[in-house]
């Protein structure tokens, strides 16, 4: 009978937020696999042998920022007793609140993370931007269920405001890697909700560059 393979010396899910961590701070591409062990404490055919790949890694990586800290968004846009106003102010003062924690990596690791890719990793650009295209879903979403309950006005644009409060949201994670401080972060986001009633007005579109 075929002797059972060496247990495994380390948590999986330790190691696994470390390398989250390494990305987040990182990118993808400015994380060696030397980096990932070192940061880990395991060695490369331990890392290979768990996760099967660095891609494999950084995409578990993400999807464990996404239970954890990237859980904003889609906790607070699924309650209820709010209105969609509420709502994506919520949104946006509560990521921008993670944005700036000291505790963790400036910024968010889903839009910091892929900025930049080599030819060979559009996959990992490709793979974050439908991860963001989720989150303009869900603004969208939001706004339509608040038109649907009446607290924004029929004619409202939802795309229109999806793709407004999106980049407003993922602007906010490029100023908190600049330096921004929270409370410039949530200056920003005041100016983003003094926008809302003319932009939700019936009929009302954000005006287009020339």
């Amino acid at each position: 009978m075929a002797g059972r393979g060496r247990p495994r010396s380390f948590d999986r899910e330790t190691v696994l937020r470390q390398a989250m961590r390494m990305f987040w701070e990182r990118g993808y591409e400015a994380t060696s696999t030397a980096d990932l062990t070192a940061a880990m404490g395991i060695k490369p055919p331990s890392l290979y042998a768990a996760f099967g790949s660095k891609e494999e890694l950084f995409k578990e990586a993400v999807a464990l920022y996404g239970k954890e800290e990237g859980a904003v968004t889609d906790r607070v846009l699924a309650e209820e007793g709010t209105t969609a106003c509420q709502a994506i102010e919520r949104v946006l003062r509560d990521n921008a609140a993670v944005y700036a924690d000291p505790a963790t990596p400036p910024g968010c690791m889903v839009v910091l993370a892929g900025t930049n890719c080599a030819p060979g990793n559009e996959g990992i650009q490709e793979f974050l931007a439908d991860d963001r295209r989720h989150v303009v879903g869900a603004l969208r979403e939001r706004v339509e269920r608040g038109v649907a309950e009446g607290d924004v006005a029929p004619g409202a644009d939802a795309e229109r405001l999806a793709d407004f409060y999106s980049t407003v949201l993922f602007g906010l994670s490029v100023q908190s890697r600049d330096g921004a401080s929270c409370d410039e972060l949530m200056g920003v986001v005041d100016s983003a909700m003094a926008a809302w009633d003319g932009l939700t007005r019936a009929g009302a579109r954000p005006p287009r560059a020339s």
